[in-house]
C-alpha cells in the first residue's frame, strides 16, 4: 500500500477557504471515521490547521483515492467541487511521504522552521489512534515524520532564532536589561501584544503587567498570569514600576510621549527603561531618545533583526533536505518491505505446521518420557524452526526494499510453494511514484 495526500495549504488556498474547511474536535473525529467508511482506503489521518487540511490515505489501490478523497472534502466543508480542485493538491508514494516529512521538518511552513506545526502532526496522528483510523502505514508514516522534524530542529539551525514580530520584542528587550527577573509592562491588548505575553511566559518572566484603555481587556489578558492591569490614567504609574515596555496597539499616533516618560524618571531612581515599539504607526515617541537612562526599539530594529534571523533558518534549508532525503529514503525501503509481510507469516505458519506434525509424531513414538523431557524437545524443535525461518525472514525483507516487493513476495511464494494468493497480488503496487 502507497500513502496519499490530497488537501490545500496557505500556498493553494486564501484563508478563507482554509476557514471553511477546517476540523477540530467532534468534527474532526466525524470526518475520519466518514473518510475511512466512504473513501476506497483502509487508513486516514487528518492533518488541520490554520495553515492547511491534509487528508492522508492508505489503501491497496491508491491510484483510485484523490478523485473520491477532493469530493469528499467539497462535502465536508460545503465548497463547491470546481472551487475546491483549483486550490487542491494531491501526492502518491515518495510524494507523498516527502511532503510530510518536510511539513513536519517546518520546511512548508508560513513561517520558516516554525515548531507548533510538529506538535500538530503528533496530535493528528494521536486523534486518528485514538479514533481508531489509522493503520500500520500511516503510523509508520507519521512516526517517521516526527522523528525527522526532531532531527531536524536538534540537528539544524531551522527552528532557532524568533521569526516572529512578537518574540523578536520580547528577546531584544531582556537583552538590554540586566534584570534576571524585570518587571515587563504591555501597553494594548490586540494580537500582537497578546502574543508578546505568550513570549514573555514561555521565557517564565513572573512580573508582567497591562496598561491598556479598557481596563477590561487589560485585566482579562492579566487574569491568568497573574499580572497588574492598569487604567490608562495610571499610565504615569505603570512607567515607574516597569523596567521593560512593549507595546503594539493600533493607535494612529504615539500613545506615550517624551513628556510621560520624562515625568517618572526622578521616581525611578536611575533605573533604566526600556521601550520596544511593535506598532506602526510607531507608539513610542523618538523623542524619548534624547532622555538618560532611556532605551528605544522600533520595528525597523526589530525587521534587522528579523531579517538575520530569518537569513539563519534559509542557511540550514540544504542540511534539512538532507534529513527529509535520508528519512525519505528509510521510509520507503520499509514500506516496500511490507510486501513481503504476508508472504513470510504464511512460510512461518507452514514450516510451524510442519514441524508440528513431526513433533506429535516423534512424541508418540516416546511415550517414556517425561513432562520435563517432554518440554525440552518441544523447545528443541521450536527454536530449531526459528533459527531456519530466521535467515530467509531476513533475506526477504531486504529484498523487498531494493527491488520491487510485491514481485519479490511472489517470487518467494513458487519457491516455497506457498499459495499465491497469501501473497499481495502481482498488479499491485510494484514501485512507488509520485502524483501531483
Amino acid at each position: 500500500m502507497e500513502p496519499v495526500v490530497v488537501g490545500v495549504n496557505h500556498r493553494s488556498a486564501p484563508v478563507e477557504l482554509r476557514e471553511q474547511m477546517a476540523l477540530a474536535g467532534d468534527g474532526l473525529r466525524a470526518a475520519l471515521n466518514g473518510a475511512l467508511h466512504e473513501l476506497p482506503g483502509d487508513e486516514v489521518v487528518i492533518l488541520s490547521t490554520c495553515n492547511r487540511l491534509e487528508l492522508y490515505l492508505a489503501g491497496p489501490d491508491p491510484h483510485r483515492l484523490p478523485g473520491p478523497a477532493v469530493r469528499f472534502l467539497a462535502h465536508r466543508s460545503g465548497l463547491d467541487l470546481a472551487t475546491l480542485q483549483a486550490v487542491v493538491y494531491s501526492r502518491q508514494g515518495p510524494g507523498a511521504v516527502r511532503h510530510l516529512l518536510r511539513v513536519a521538518a517546518g520546511l512548508d511552513s508560513q513561517i520558516l522552521g516554525e515548531s507548533q506545526i510538529l506538535g500538530q502532526v503528533r496530535e493528528a496522528l494521536e486523534i486518528a489512534q485514538a479514533t481508531g483510523t489509522a493503520g500500520k502505514i500511516l503510523l509508520g508514516l507519521f512516526q517517521a515524520a516526527i522523528h525527522t522534524g526532531k532531527r531536524a530542529r536538534h540537528e539544524t539551525a531551522i527552528g532557532r532564532s524568533a521569526t516572529s514580530v512578537s518574540h523578536v520584542a520580547v528577546e531584544l528587550a531582556l537583552a538590554q536589561l540586566s534584570e534576571t527577573d524585570p518587571r515587563v509592562l504591555l501597553v494594548g491588548a490586540g494580537e500582537m501584544v497578546h502574543l508578546a505575553l505568550k513570549a514573555l511566559r514561555h521565557r517564565e518572566i513572573r512580573r508582567i503587567g497591562c496598561v491598556n484603555r479598557t481596563l477590561a481587556r487589560a485585566q482579562a489578558m492579566m487574569a491568568p498570569v497573574d499580572g497588574r492591569a492598569f487604567p490608562w490614567s495610571r499610565l504615569a504609574e505603570a512607567l515607574a514600576w516597569a523596567d521593560v515596555v512593549i507595546s503594539g496597539t493600533r493607535a494612529p499616533h504615539p500613545v506615550i510621549d517624551v513628556g510621560d516618560v520624562a515625568s517618572v524618571l526622578p521616581e525611578r531612581h536611575g533605573r533604566p527603561l526600556v521601550f520596544v515599539d511593535m506598532a506602526v504607526p510607531r507608539d513610542v515617541d523618538p523623542a524619548l531618545d534624547g532622555l538618560d537612562g532611556v532605551v528605544r526599539l522600533d520595528i525597523d530594529d526589530l525587521r534587522a533583526t528579523l531579517d538575520a534571523n530569518l537569513a539563519r533558518r534559509r542557511a540550514a534549508v540544504p542540511a534539512v533536505e538532507a534529513i527529509v532525503a535520508e528519512e525519505e529514503a528509510r521510509f520507503i525501503a520499509w514500506l516496500q518491505s511490507q510486501a513481503v509481510t504476508p508472504l513470510i507469516r504464511s512460510l512461518r505458519q507452514q514450516i510451524r505446521e510442519m514441524a508440528d506434525q513431526e513433533l506429535a509424531l516423534a512424541l508418540r513414538r516416546l511415550p517414556q518420557l517425561s513432562p520435563e523431557e517432554r518440554a525440552v524437545v518441544e523447545k528443541l524443535v521450536h527454536r530449531l524452526v526459528n533459527k531456519f525461518l530466521h535467515r530467509p525472514t531476513v533475506q526477504l525483507r531486504e529484498a523487498a526494499a531494493v527491488e520491487q516487493g510485491p514481485q519479490i513476495a511472489q517470487a518467494a511464494a513458487r519457491l516455497f510453494g506457498l499459495d499465491p494468493q497469501a501473497t499481495p497480488p502481482a498488479n499491485g503496487p510494484v514501485h512507488l511514484r509520485e502524483e501531483g
